[in-house]
């Protein structure tokens, strides 16, 4: 999706738990929900 909006050079880093701590945890990593970094750049 970010390539289609013009955006190159685009990186995707690995899984990380955002839910550490959180109230809903656990469904969380039953469900497998992890949050990604990424990092990409729009050319002009």
């Amino acid at each position: 999706m970010l390539e289609q909006s013009g955006f190159v050079d685009v990186e995707i880093g690995s899984a990380v738990d955002t839910f550490a701590d959180a109230g809903g945890e656990d469904k969380a990593r039953l469900f497998q929900v992890y949050g990604y970094p990424f990092l990409a750049r729009k050319p002009g």
